[in-house]
């Protein structure tokens, strides 16, 4: 349907007559996504949504880093490390779930520091704040989506096999994509 232009107008029409509705055109922003529409692609990201948390954590003039957490860091829950305010940790950790929809680089690290949302410490709120500094360079990094021909299904998992040090439980990810183009 997407693309007969005459089938999209008349599914238009029939709904004007049925619903009150307007037609806005292609659409450019959604619940803090921006949506790029071109010739068979469209390009998704959040790069206002990261200005906005970047100020709200008085974070817009911070240094960049190149990864969003360090290679060889171990949180762990009970890490002898003042503890900082949890609603706070709380509001930054579930800003940064929000951002994983369309930065799947992220993910891992968030799906870390997620874990301490009860009683985050020091640490825990340090490796938060550096996934911030990552996004701070990496603003304009989103999702594409491009028409293809013969698109195969490909699946990618991984698993860090006891990686956490509570309680020596695995951390797994996976990716499926559909051609070059990101489906979960």
């Amino acid at each position: 349907m997407g693309t007969n232009r005459k089938m999209v107008e008349d599914f238009k029409k029939a709904m004007m007559k049925e619903f009150e509705m307007t037609d806005l055109g292609l659409m450019k922003y959604f619940l803090g996504f921006q949506v790029r529409q071109s010739t068979g692609e469209v390009f998704i990201c959040q790069e206002k949504y990261i200005e906005d948390l970047l100020k709200k954590f008085h974070m817009v003039a911070c240094k960049p880093v190149s990864t969003p957490m360090s290679s060889n860091e171990k949180l762990q829950q009970e890490d002898a490390v003042e503890k900082v305010d949890a609603k706070t940790y709380r509001s930054l950790v579930g800003s940064l779930i929000y951002l994983t929809n369309t930065r799947l680089d992220i993910v891992h690290s968030v799906s870390l520091i997620s874990r301490f949302m009860n009683q985050p410490s020091k640490l825990h709120y340090v490796a938060a704040k550096r996934i911030l500094r990552y996004l701070q360079g990496t603003k304009k990094l989103g999702i594409l989506y491009k028409k293809e021909n013969g698109n195969n299904l490909v699946g990618f998992t991984d698993s860090d096999w006891a990686g956490s040090l509570d309680d020596r439980k695995s951390t797994c990810g996976y990716i499926f994509c559909l051609g070059s183009n990101v489906i979960a």
